[in-house]
């Protein structure tokens, strides 16, 4: 008998079976998006390969709003819902789960090489048990984090990613882009996902849009207009993340995640002037760890956490 647990993005989705509370990393399996027309059709072909294993449980990880025991993915065609899984599989517990919840419910086991320190906050500070993810990836979502008095925790939903741009934001955009150019980001996740770095490039640089993955790389090899571009887009990350750490005060740690995350972790000094650049409440962000999520299985911790 078996847990089936699955992390679910835009662009790949992970699978993996756990036995007697621990994942069996032997299964974990990475799947592409684009080769399956839909979600059944992939955990279809995992199970498959697995060997048809009896399947008690299930919780899945989707990169996209979940309510009422369905799921569709915010950047893909994939629809899901707990009851065509339960026959999909013949699992007695389903769980559907946004990616960034499962994050959250991982929050309390990173440790070691699966979380790296990219800003400190004093020892002595005033601590509530609070802690935020914040995904930057192929989408952009947040996960608010508690710890409960008894022990474990709750990790809340959230569609941060489809609120309006903080005004911070939208005020530095359109003093450097213009209005007309700044409209296109008409959502957070506009501007923060992969997509939204290759748009502030291409409205930085009046030219056709590039794939994030050629920005990075060209930033990292030096060329000046790709430079410019990340270091506006850190700059930018900064302000928000300032604006998330007044709203949920995670005073235990913001957890930076996902592909675009990454990218920004070796330009803390710019992310740190804008987190800091307003003095007013300033203590907040001052008091504020950073921290990045390296651990690959993070998300399958997580939903192994929330069947817990």
């Amino acid at each position: 008998m078996a847990m089936l647990l699955g992390d679910v993005g835009g662009t790949n989705a992970r699978f993996a079976l756990a036995r007697n509370g621990v994942i069996d990393r032997e299964t974990v399996t990475r799947y592409r998006g684009d080769d399956f027309p839909t979600f059944d059709e992939v955990v279809a072909r995992f199970l498959q390969e697995q060997g048809q294993p009896r399947i008690t449980s299930v919780c899945i990880a989707a990169a996209g709003p979940v309510s009422g025991g369905r799921a569709s993915l915010t950047n893909r065609d994939w629809d899901m819902t707990e009851d065509g899984l339960a026959k999909l599989t013949d699992a007695d517990q389903v769980r559907l789960i946004n990616d960034l919840t499962a994050l959250g419910y991982a929050t309390p086991a990173l440790r070691g090489d699966g979380v790296r320190v990219l800003r400190d906050a004093p020892a002595d500070r005033a601590r509530n048990g609070q802690s935020l993810v914040v995904g930057l990836g192929t989408g952009f979502n947040v996960c608010a984090v508690r710890a409960l008095p008894t022990g474990g925790i709750v990790a809340m939903e959230a569609e941060e990613g489809h609120t309006q741009l903080p005004a911070n934001v939208y005020r530095r955009l359109v003093d450097l882009l213009g209005a007309e150019a700044t409209d296109r980001f008409f959502s957070t996740e506009e501007l923060f996902a992969g997509r939204g770095l290759s748009h502030l490039h291409a409205a930085r640089t009046r030219t056709a849009p590039a794939r994030g993955e050629d920005i990075a790389r060209a930033a990292e090899s030096g060329e000046a207009e790709a430079v410019a571009t990340y270091d506006l887009f850190t700059d930018l990350v900064g302000l928000l993340c300032r604006e998330l750490s007044m709203r949920f005060m995670p005073l235990d740690g913001l957890f930076l995640a996902g592909s675009v995350g990454r990218s920004i972790a070796d330009r803390m000094d710019r992310f740190e002037t804008s987190f800091l650049d307003e003095p007013y409440m300033r203590h907040i962000p001052e008091n504020t760890p950073i921290f990045l999520i390296l651990d690959d299985m993070a998300a399958l911790h997580g939903c192994l956490a929330a069947l817990s």
